[in-house]
């Protein structure tokens, strides 16, 4: 009997199905549950939004690509009007910020960084490297993505591949994951990383990230962090030789091969939950936000929204775990963002943050860089819930109740699958 079942992603939407209620007459838009508002940032700053985090007082953090970090007050409520403050300058493209016992925790290029406001006048004054076990060279592609703090106090580190698909010398552990302890210890944990595009938490406190299609990657998916797994584009596995904490170097993948032979030969690779299927769900996935807001954000509770930059959407991602693996299935959310999605944070009202930027990268949605949020009005949409997996088919559970005659009409169904082969020839369009 065949383990783990994950070959076969599912796009899922509810709305052709009836529902047993009095939805008769117009249809509903995402605007009716779900409505985005769209922030006000400083005046005259360009502010491409890569970091979200809530510090005390209510207050909003935001980090830019370019380095900069402002504070912000006044953002929640039906009218908000931001108040923002320059925290820090001169960082280089941050790529996650967490608040932790006084401190602003940073992750950027180089390192994960420390900073404080000593003596009280809204601007960080100490800046302290906590750990930069980790190369650079100046290329582009060579982004750090990095998480809040694990309920160990570490925080987690993806590396991008240098030029997205190279490792040099000059530039150790491109393609892997690094776990920094509140020590500043950096303990190399996964590795087969090509092009991340965000980091995040599920409600068990497990880390997942997202890979972006190109080699190795047939599409861009959502992975599982496994502490000592494989992720599956063995470029990186050069750097075993700087490091004996995850034993000896694992055999390569045969290119051409799937991975369920593959993991017969590599025990640690680690099959993504979910494949997001290139250009359907998007191009680019990105940040990972975990809905805990108990219930403050509607019938999704533990579920994952996946930032998607290409498509300027968020998506809905469902995960359970079969034979000691995760698996799920994904669920278009909301689109029409002003900017390419990279980051979310749900903040104690229960509405979610989003940021995002353009720059390099394009996206459908037209402005430059954007911070927006997102609430919800307290009406239930009437959308797939979950999908789980059967021995003999998959059982789909929905946030309200359905007519029983459309869910046995077969046309009311569209259902696509893929299939993806491990290759090490599969790029970027």
């Amino acid at each position: 009997m065949r383990n783990f079942r994950f070959l076969i992603s599912f796009i899922l939407s509810s709305f052709s199905i009836l529902v047993a209620d009095d939805h008769a007459g117009e249809l509903p838009v995402e605007s009716d549950y779900y409505p985005i508002t769209t922030l006000t940032l400083p005046e005259g700053e360009v502010i491409e939004v890569s970091g979200i985090d809530i510090l005390p007082g209510n207050k909003v953090a935001i980090s830019s690509r370019r380095g900069d970090i402002f504070v912000g007050e006044e953002v929640f409520g039906d009218e908000p009007k931001p108040k923002w403050t320059i925290f820090a300058r001169g960082l280089h493209e941050v790529l996650g910020i967490a608040w932790k016992d006084g401190w602003l925790y940073v992750t950027q290029r180089p390192e994960v960084t420390r900073i404080k406001d000593q003596d009280g006048d809204g601007r960080a004054d100490i800046f302290e490297t906590v750990a930069d076990d980790w190369g650079i060279n100046g290329d582009y592609h060579e982004y750090a993505f990095g998480t809040r703090h694990d309920k160990n106090g570490d925080i987690w580190v993806i590396l991008c591949l240098t030029g997205s698909a190279g490792a040099d010398d000059k530039s150790p552990f491109r393609g892997w994951c690094m776990r920094v302890t509140p020590e500043g210890e950096c303990i190399p944990t996964g590795y087969g990383i090509r092009s991340p595009g965000g980091i995040g938490f599920n409600h068990e406190g497990e880390v997942f990230y997202c890979d972006n299609q190109g080699l190795w990657n047939g599409s861009s998916a959502l992975k599982h962090l496994r502490p000592g797994g494989f992720q599956g584009n063995p470029t990186g596995n050069k750097y075993f030789d700087l490091t004996d904490v995850l034993g000896p170097k694992p055999p390569e993948p045969v290119s051409g091969s799937r991975i369920e032979i593959e993991r017969k030969r590599i025990p640690n690779l680690v099959p993504p939950p979910v494949v997001l299927p290139h250009g359907k769900v998007g191009n680019s996935p990105a940040g990972i936000e975990c809905d805990e807001t108990g219930g403050k954000f509607g019938p999704f509770q533990n579920q994952l929204f996946v930032s998607e930059q290409t498509h300027s959407k968020v998506s809905r991602v469902f995960l359970e775990k079969v034979n000691g693996y995760y698996q799920g299935a994904v669920f278009p959310f909301l689109e029409g963002f002003d900017s390419g999605n990279i980051v979310a944070r749900f903040a104690k009202d229960g509405s979610m943050l989003t940021g995002g930027t353009n720059r390099g990268w394009g996206s459908w949605g037209k402005k430059r860089f954007a911070l927006q949020r997102v609430n919800w009005t307290g009406k239930v949409p009437f959308e797939v819930h979950e999908m789980r997996v059967k021995p003999d088919g998959f059982v789909l559970t929905f946030t309200e109740a359905a007519d029983p005659a459309s869910l046995a009409d077969i046309e009311s169904y569209i259902i696509e699958s893929y299939t993806y082969v491990l290759s090490e020839g599969l790029r970027e369009p």
